[in-house]
């Protein structure tokens, strides 16, 4: 007998050790509409089958959730193909015991749900559950299936806002493009991004709410645009610096072209090395610009432009200098010129003159010599 009601105790607590039975259940057919993002107030839909293992005796409860506002849910036991009616409900969660979803093995167990509600409010944009399917031990504890679909709850003030900011950098861009074609800067590339972004905001604000993706999308396009654009700008902006500062170079090297074969006076050399010291900024401008590093191209522009001048301006002084000691009116400029080159063109008047006047003197006194015999 002892030995019997230790052969019983076994039992019952190999019995309590055996794990409640394991809810295996696949959820087929389900369809949701409408797809994609929700606005608060959107009208949902869905359908789906909640298929049990074959013979499923002994299997946990269903927890059915949903974040849907003012849920209606209608669903049906169906056996072997038959339905056993419909149970309606209006809460959030709607539980199906084990007992409702136990047959003897080899029954056909599935679950036939519809579920309709409206998107919730949201404070900001995210993922709300549409539906969640939990089984439940009888314990209430939460087994290991669980299954869930989400959508994309819309706060449509984040659209709003973000076309706002939009507008607010593309305004922005649009000074600094007048500002840069005021300095006689090349904007049309800058202008066609302009443009580009523009239009995007525009498709951006004409969409409805529904299409939240799509207008975050051609907003987020828009600012890279604008970016891009400002980019654009920057380097058109150094491109002319480093032109500007060509110019002096351009200068003093014709004054230099002009010197050298006249003169090997020292100061010519001095002038030159400020030449070649311009030249290298120009240089380190052009490397930086290559870099993509604007502001830098700028500053070695600004120095090339400056170095520049200065040697332009020395090589201005000496050349009026030197070609004071080669004319001495050179020194009162553009006149003391005219004065010169006039009095040159006198001078060799003067002497033409003289020659044709002594050429007919030496002809009269041979052709006299003549008739003497």
């Amino acid at each position: 007998m002892k030995e019997l009601k230790k052969l019983i105790l076994v039992a019952v607590l190999f019995l309590l050790l055996i794990p409640s039975a394991s809810l295996a259940y696949t959820v087929n057919s389900m369809s949701i509409s409408p797809s994609g993002a929700l606005t608060p107030g959107t009208t949902v839909d869905l359908s789906f089958k909640i298929q049990m293992p074959s013979g499923s005796s002994g299997v946990n409860s269903l927890n059915l959730y949903t974040a849907l506002e003012k849920p209606k849910w209608s669903y049906a036991i169906n056996v072997n193909d038959i339905s056993n009616g419909l149970t309606e409900a209006s809460s959030k969660t709607v539980t199906i015991s084990s007992f409702l979803l136990t047959y003897k093995s080899g029954d056909d167990v599935a679950v036939m749900v519809t579920l309709e509600g409206t998107a919730p409010s949201v404070t900001q944009t995210a993922n709300q559950t549409l539906i969640q399917i939990t089984e439940m031990d009888s314990n209430g504890n939460v087994g290991s299936s669980q299954y869930s679909q989400t959508a994309l709850v819309v706060n449509t003030g984040d659209v709003t806002t973000a076309i706002s900011n939009a507008n607010t950098q593309l305004s922005q861009f649009r000074t600094h493009i007048d500002e840069k074609a005021a300095m006689d800067i090349d904007t049309s590339a800058a202008e066609a991004k302009y443009n580009d972004a523009q239009s995007k905001i525009s498709t951006a604000q004409s969409l409805p709410s529904t299409s939240y993706t799509d207008a975050l999308n051609n907003i987020n396009t828009a600012i890279s645009t604008i970016s891009d654009g400002e980019t654009l700008l920057d380097k058109a902006w150094a491109e002319k610096e480093i032109s500007d500062a060509l110019g002096p170079i351009n200068n003093v090297d014709a004054v230099i072209a002009y010197l050298q074969p006249n003169t090997t006076d020292p100061r010519l050399s001095e002038v030159i090395t400020k030449r070649e010291v311009a030249n290298s900024y120009i240089s380190a401008a052009n490397d930086a610009l290559t870099n993509g590093n604007f502001a830098q191209a700028r500053s070695k522009a600004e120095d090339a432009f400056t170095k520049g001048n200065e040697s332009y301006t020395e090589a201005l002084n000496l050349k009026a200098i030197l070609e004071a000691t080669w004319n001495p009116l050179a020194g009162l400029g553009s006149i003391g010129s005219g004065i010169g080159s006039s009095i040159i063109l006198i001078v060799v008047g003067v002497i033409v003159v003289v020659l044709v006047v002594v050429g007919i003197i030496i002809y009269r006194k041979r052709s006299r010599w003549d008739e003497l015999g």
